[in-house]
């Protein structure tokens, strides 16, 4: 689905996750939130190398399975039992299998059909800021993490760096058309470029470092969902973002693995590097640093090269410049008060984005929402259909005739949607939706030679699968916000998160879609649902 589509994959399909801020605000200083955040992401890399990263598990009782004493008791049991001494106590041990593709990875670019490319024994970073490429090693011969001190120093040099920014920047190529970036990739290779292609791609990871503080979370948005297109390298399995300021983020392709994998990552690096910082902001780098560490990488283009990083440059500015971003903050309350209420708090997020866009729209749309299915091998996601007859009906309720409803038939009809969405969420975690069904079948057709079978050229299914509404929700203490483009050109990105006391949303979309109205609706909306739970009457619009 990933690898084959020839989109650009820069708002098609590069999501990011923003971090929160380091709790200490002296230590969010640029240079060393930098100096941290790499050093626990490589602690992190090796952790995971050395097989002593703790399984992620799906603890259907906690209070038994997510314990000391369970987790020094599974310890001994061999390995090919483990699963079933899990199993006992409603404990489910789910895939990891993406996460070897965190580090030294990159997407290349191919014609028809991209690759997957990793180099498990590379040790340098790549460091991008003002269009350009700068590498280090951040781990020694011995597979040592490098001293704290001197990746320290090693970032303080290239913040430093008085360089003007090159006339064309070669990292808004991987914003290309994939097919046109794979004929360009070629040219670039065959015209002496290989060496350093081939350390950007087998880098442990891209960090990125942004000339300017960020001034609110659209302007967060926009910068960790894009930027300028010259400092980030969208083909890298993620870009560690850093703005001046030290707001930080990873922005990641998606081809390789999914934010179930990714949020691991930025838990465990965001407590890591808050508990445990390698550095502090008077920790003075390493004097004895050779400045010959940090090597910067040096591109030959032809002039038909220097053409097309101008033409993809064009091209990226239109595009991320027709991109509208929107974020909101909903404080009237969140989980905690939805769990007493016996309502699944995914499950009212999901019916508010219906109510919404009937306000707006005055209809109804296919409607996306991504879920794990990391409960089997291999196990990537599948979609859940929030729209659904439950949510029509409870939607037209609180927004065509609420006057005809008392709180409590309200409150009936929430029960319904959230009761049908927990099943659907349910049947879609555990193997039993069709998105990915009908996919795999499609693409088996396809290779075998088949004639498309009629199900595929039914209008219906065309309708379906024009997802308007895209949505997705991670939500950890470590995470600040998060963002995604829309996936068709009308249609609406929706990032939420459902937290105890609150609800987040940042929405994007392109010309021809009112997203800041959209949250004006999805206000109202949540507004309603708590009054009709609180046994209040529902306003009217004009009241």
């Amino acid at each position: 689905m990933y690898l084959a589509s020839r989109d650009s994959i820069v708002l098609n399909f590069n999501p990011f996750m923003a971090f929160n801020p380091d709790p200490k605000p002296e230590y969010n200083d640029q240079l060393t939130r930098a100096t941290n955040l790499t050093v626990s992401a490589v602690r992190f890399l090796k952790t995971l190398r050395a097989s002593l990263l703790e399984p992620e598990v799906f603890h259907l009782n906690p209070a038994k399975s997510d314990t000391k004493t369970f987790r020094r008791l599974i310890r001994f049991v061999p390995s090919f039992l483990a699963w079933y001494g899990a199993y006992l106590v409603s404990a489910y041990p789910l895939d990891m299998s993406q996460y070897f593709r965190l580090f030294n990875s990159t997407r290349i670019p191919k014609p028809g059909r991209d690759e997957l490319f990793t180099d498990g024994q590379a040790r340098h970073l790549l460091v991008l800021r003002k269009g350009h490429f700068y590498v280090f090693d951040v781990l020694d011969r011995d597979g040592n993490i490098v001293a704290a001190s001197e990746i320290k120093a090693h970032l303080k040099a290239i913040l430093a760096d008085r360089s003007p920014a090159p006339e064309y920047p070669l990292a808004y190529l991987t914003s290309e058309n994939r097919d046109v970036w794979a004929e360009l990739r070629r040219q670039l290779v065959s015209e002496g470029n290989g060496e350093a292609l081939r350390k950007v791609d087998s880098a442990v990871f891209c960090l990125c470092l942004d000339d300017f503080p960020i001034q609110d979370r659209v302007h967060l948005s926009h910068t960790m969902l894009h930027g300028d297109g010259a400092s980030r390298w969208f083909d890298k399995s993620f870009n560690l973002v850093l703005a001046q300021d030290g707001c930080a983020a990873v922005h990641f392709e998606h081809s390789w693995g999914d934010g179930v994998a990714m949020l691991r990552f930025l838990n465990e690096v965001f407590k890591d590097s808050t508990q445990h910082p390698a550095v502090s902001p008077q920790s003075p780098p390493a004097a004895a640093a050779d400045p010959a560490a940090v090597q910067k990488l040096r591109f030959q283009l032809s002039d038909a090269l220097k053409a097309a990083v101008s033409k993809a440059k064009r091209k990226f500015d239109e595009t991320t410049g027709s991109l509208t971003v929107a974020c909101a903050q909903f404080d009237r309350g969140g989980k905690e008060f939805l769990k007493r209420q016996h309502l699944s708090p995914d499950a009212v997020a999901q019916l508010a984005f219906q109510m919404a866009f009937l306000r707006q729209y005055g209809q109804t749309v296919a409607t996306y929402e991504s879920c794990s299915t990391a409960a089997f091998k291999h196990g990537r996601t599948e979609t859940v259909r929030p729209a659904s007859v439950f949510t029509k009906r409870c939607s037209e309720a609180f927004v065509w005739e609420p006057s005809r409803h008392s709180a409590a038939e309200l409150q009936q009809l929430m029960a319904k949607c959230s009761k049908h969405h927990s099943q659907l969420t349910k049947e879609a975690a555990m193997g039993q939706g069709f998105d990915r069904h009908l996919f795999a079948l499609r693409n088996l057709a396809a290779s075998r030679g088949v004639p498309l079978p009629e199900l595929y050229l039914d209008p219906a299914y065309g309708v379906m699968n024009h997802n308007i509404l895209s949505t997705s929700t991670l939500s950890s203490p470590a995470v600040n916000m998060g963002g995604f483009g829309p996936v068709v050109p009308d249609g609406f990105g929706i990032a939420y998160s459902v937290h105890d006391t609150w609800v987040g949303c940042c929405i994007s979309s392109y010309p021809g879609r009112n997203p800041r109205e959209f949250l004006r609706c999805l206000g109202k909306s949540l507004h309603d649902m708590f009054d009709a739970l609180e046994g209040k009457p529902i306003k009217t619009a004009s009241g």
